[in-house]
């Protein structure tokens, strides 16, 4: 793995005053080692239990029962979903995208609407574009992330150690982009413009008692990127997650979703970071409970737009 560096206290300049001080290598690159574990989901699913296997004529009944209802199930399934192609509604992905549901765990069949694609379409391209330090457009914009962290400070060479005050590993913020995209750059960018006091708390680590080794503000930025790609399941065909069918609903009320998504998930982190007393190398574990909690109110049924997330107040 690439050597890097971490920073102690705050590392954009300590509370008493000292500098930013450099020790061990770090572990924040998501691109070789995603902080996200591969976890292993199916743990649930039981073996055959060798006592089942006796008397089994006398389980006979009950299976076939197990297997009638079952079928039953799936014909009321099948029902539905061609009778929502048969009114003509949606959209030929929203059909698709219904199928995918019934064949998901629990998944209500939804349509997405042609404005609902269209957004989707633009989030995918976004997603596809690299960060590229000889682009001028990607160079203007980490001279719009800089600006609108140190308004009253020059924006220092693309190269130069003033970038680790904002927490990116080295003096190149371009090696920290691999995992997550330009979007991710566009993400903090969004945050830092639409919500500066949110913004300006996290990167100066401003609330709170802080750990001794703070997690780097841009990198983890990044890394939320990177983690709700992953949980929205936005780089496959159709989403196989309920919280990727979920958001899809949101995009239809918020062109901007993903973007206030990422803005929700940076401030809950931070929260949970404060609450755990966490310190830089339980960062993976903060960033995994985030992602649980942040799933577990995008399921709930009277969420219907970002605003309606009980995190949603964190940001304003």
């Amino acid at each position: 793995m690439t050597t890097r560096t971490i920073r102690r206290r705050l590392h954009h300049g300590d509370v008493d005053g000292r500098k930013s001080e450099f020790v061990e290598p770090s572990r924040f690159d998501i691109q070789n080692e995603p902080l996200l574990g591969n976890d292993n989901h199916s743990d649930n699913y039981k073996g055959y239990d060798d006592r089942h296997r006796q008397d089994w004529d006398d389980k006979t009944k009950e299976v076939d029962l197990h297997w009638t209802c079952l079928l039953s199930n799936l014909t009321v399934q099948w029902s539905q979903w061609l009778a929502s192609i048969a009114r003509g509604s949606g959209s030929v992905l929203g059909r698709l995208l219904s199928l995918s549901s019934i064949t998901s765990v629990q998944f209500v069949p939804i349509c997405l609407t042609p404005l609902q694609e269209e957004r989707l379409r633009n989030l995918r391209r976004r997603l596809k574009v690299r960060f590229d330090g000889s682009h001028l457009d990607h160079q203007d914009a980490l001279k719009q992330l800089w600006q609108s962290s140190y308004p009253n400070r020059e924006v220092p060479p693309f190269k130069s150690d003033s970038w680790k005050e904002m927490g990116w590993q080295g003096c190149d913020p371009s090696t920290d982009f691999r995992g997550g995209g330009f979007i991710s750059l566009e993400n903090l960018i969004y945050f830092a413009k639409n919500y500066p006091n949110s913004f300006q708390m996290l990167l100066h680590k401003s609330e709170g008692r802080r750990a001794e080794w703070e997690y780097p503000f841009a990198v983890a930025g990044v890394n939320v990127s990177f983690m709700l790609i992953q949980m929205l399941d936005l780089q496959s065909d159709f989403p196989s997650s309920k919280a990727g069918v979920r958001f899809l609903g949101l995009l239809g009320n918020d062109e901007k979703a993903f973007d206030n998504l990422y803005c929700i998930a940076f401030c809950m982190l931070d929260a949970q970071w404060l609450a755990r007393h966490a310190s830089y190398m339980e960062f993976n574990e903060v960033l995994k409970f985030t992602r649980i909690q942040l799933e577990r109110e995008l399921a709930l049924e009277d969420v219907t737009s970002i605003k309606d997330l009980p995190a949603y107040n964190m940001i304003i």
